[in-house]
């Protein structure tokens, strides 16, 4: 699937050259203002915002402010587009959370390698957090509001982690959100969904662990909720492609050094 990049603008030509010079590799949605394109996040799973500054209703820097300070879409990257080229404006565009800052005229390509670079970049970090075993799950968060829901979803997780039946609606009930609201939001942040997300912080934990060197891998198993040593070693293996056997020796290895 493409991803899906929602474009906000009073000039409906510019809308319209945007949407063509971007639909090839994006999904692209549109809106006239602000406001029309907050009523659009509402609706669908928007991966990049590109909006002017000068609209009416609701300008460019208001719904960048509002985004970035709302937790259901502060991960969002944002990007904007203005043909104030003062200074001054560059530094309130971007204290406000913008992404990137572009002045108009603009070249096509410039954008498109901006908009590559912010999703390849978050991209990477997911990978990497999924696949480092000891890398923390708030390395993938975009804002103070993302790393705060992050640490304590992370936490609860832990909390919980023995209990073999944590599920996505346990965990909602225990972070006080909607199973739809949870899903989106930990789907956004992380590529993952939350029974993924769930099964990953079990082995992160595990892992964490075995570091320590206190305990044997069937004591792991149990204290991360695997129902046997088996399935705790093939999902290890899945996940960081190596065992446990394999990751212990390692972690031993890095000591005698």
């Amino acid at each position: 699937m493409k991803p899906l990049i929602l474009l906000a603008d009073d000039n409906e030509e510019i809308l319209e050259f945007l949407e063509h010079e971007l639909n090839e590799k994006y999904t692209v949605i549109k809106a006239l203002n602000g406001r029309e394109a907050l009523e659009l996040l509402n609706i669908h799973a928007v991966q990049l915002l590109i909006s002017d500054v000068m609209m009416p209703v609701m300008d460019g820097f208001e719904l960048c402010r509002l985004i970035k300070t709302n937790f259901e879409y502060s991960h969002i990257p944002v990007i904007l587009l203005t043909a104030k080229n003062t200074l001054q404006s560059k530094i309130e565009g971007l204290e406000l959370g913008a992404d990137a800052y572009i002045e108009k005229p603009f070249s096509p390509e410039y954008l498109q390698v901006q908009i590559a670079n912010l999703l390849s970049n978050r991209n990477k970090i997911k990978e990497y957090f999924a696949s480092s075993p000891l890398v923390h799950i708030k390395s993938i968060a975009y804002s103070k509001a993302d790393e705060l829901f992050l640490e304590k979803i992370n936490d609860c997780i832990v909390k919980n982690m023995e209990d073999a039946d944590l599920d996505v609606e346990k965990l909602a009930k225990f972070m006080n959100m909607s199973k739809p609201t949870l899903y989106r939001k930990i789907k956004s942040l992380s590529d993952l969904s939350p029974n993924e997300l769930i099964n990953i912080t079990r082995l992160k934990k595990a892992a964490e662990l075995l570091a320590e060197g206190k305990y044997k891998i069937y004591e792991v198993a149990d204290m991360a909720g695997f129902g046997s040593q088996t399935h705790f070693g093939r999902s290890f293996h899945k996940q960081f492609g190596m065992t446990p056997t394999e990751y212990l020796a390692s972690k031993e290895a890095e000591k005698n050094k």
